[in-house]
């Protein structure tokens, strides 16, 4: 038996399932390890020590690549001095005043530790401003495992998701309708940066869809929140939503922060100063110091470094690497979402059987990336991580191709 698997066989008998969440290996296809014990730079191995190029960044966190030395040595200078202590450290300050220096929407931030933290806050605030109870999402769109926003309804009762309206990403009227069926009690409209719902293709934000949700949302009174979680510090560093010329009012962060570290932040502006400060959302753990450290050498990294080209370079690197594979083994695939958060699938593979060989294939050659949820490129992904990753791409192609034939 595996390590893999006699960690599983013991989980099963502790874990609820064995494992549970978005981590959870069953979900993803037989081939898939569950455990994993290091990860250097672009690379991670599992518990029975096979090494991968990680085209996941661990779903999303790492960023600069794992066990970044500048991120580590920060984290245990700040862990040396105190962690959780009575009250937060002075790198709390230190890390608010860099997001408000850096993001053009943000003049405060708060930190708790998860992207659902982030985004419950934000309809915290919104709610608090305008007396409102309502929340516009889209349809298909992620925004964390609380109640009020689970994909999965086990454990939730209508009342908790009675308050969300949905409408169709990119589809201005639908918004519109969505915000009429309301009437009036709308708090806030909740946007992704890009449509990135899983088992589907990427789709970009069009610019008058963007321009016209925020002029929806000052129309009615609402706040416009961007949960930049999954794509936060990969598109902008400024926001996602900047190179569109389009400010929320209020913004979630989260995953790829502290490169690893536990932390999220909510960003928003002046206006909702006053009403941020009346909530009461907190944790234990929200103010430990070691993140926020993390964080603030994390993000000053991607600045000094260009680090957003680096990801787009490397994107756009396999992106052009695997159009050209699949070309010459006869296959025709979708490459869709931006580059440094890319996603394959396979053109009339509605039931992702392709996909999901493919993706199993490129497991056995040393390559991990998933079938049917986006994944991330990091500043840690050279050329020769790239190459070494194409290696692996272009003999999965060639097995699916001698299982399946060529399209």
């Amino acid at each position: 038996m595996s390590l893999d698997a006699s960690l599983r066989a013991r989980a099963a008998k502790v874990i609820p399932g064995g494992m549970y969440g978005h981590l959870n290996a069953a979900l993803h296809g037989d081939r898939y390890p569950q455990f994993f014990v290091r990860a250097e730079g672009a690379r991670q191995w599992d518990a029975d020590g096979r090494e991968y190029v990680d085209l996941m960044c661990s779903w999303g966190p790492m960023i600069v690549g794992h066990r970044n030395p500048r991120v580590e040595a920060a984290a245990a200078a700040q862990q040396a001095e105190g962690d959780c202590l009575n009250g937060p450290g002075p790198v709390m300050v230190e890390l608010a005043e860099l997001l408000v220096d850096l993001i053009p929407s943000a003049d405060w931030a708060m930190f708790s530790k998860n992207g659902t933290d982030a985004t419950t806050q934000a309809l915290m605030v919104a709610r608090a401003a305008t007396g409102r109870t309502k929340a516009l999402v889209a349809h298909g769109a992620y925004h964390g495992a609380d109640p009020w926003c689970t994909p999965g309804l086990s454990g939730v009762t209508p009342n908790q998701r009675a308050d969300t309206i949905e409408f169709t990403y990119n589809d201005l009227a639908s918004a519109e309708a969505a915000a009429a069926q309301a009437d009036g009690d709308v708090a806030a409209i909740l946007v992704t940066p890009f449509k990135h719902d899983s088992f589907e293709d990427q789709e970009h934000a069009d610019a008058e869809f963007a321009r016209g949700v925020r002029a929806l949302a000052d129309r009615i009174g609402a706040a416009l929140v961007i949960d930049d979680v999954r794509a936060g510090w990969r598109l902008d560093l400024r926001g996602s939503w900047e190179p569109l010329g389009v400010r929320p009012d209020l913004t979630a962060w989260s995953k790829a922060m502290a490169n690893g570290f536990p932390i999220a932040a909510l960003t928003g502006t002046d206006a909702l100063r006053g009403a941020a400060q009346t909530l009461y959302s907190t944790g234990s753990f929200w103010f430990s110091a070691t993140a926020m450290a993390a964080a603030k050498a994390t993000i000053e990294i991607l600045r000094e470094t260009d680090g957003v080209a680096l990801m787009h370079r490397a994107g756009t690197r396999l992106r052009e690497g695997l159009a050209a594979q699949a070309a010459a083994h006869g296959f025709v695939v979708r490459q869709t979402g931006p580059v440094q958060v890319p996603w394959l699938s396979f053109e009339g593979d509605d039931t992702l059987e392709k996909g999901i060989a493919w993706a199993g294939a490129c497991l056995e050659e040393g390559v991990y990336l998933h079938p049917w949820h986006n994944w991330f490129l990091s500043a840690a992904h050279t050329d020769e991580e790239i190459d070494r990753a194409l290696q692996g791409t272009d003999a999965a192609f060639a097995k699916l191709r001698a299982a399946y034939g060529a399209d």
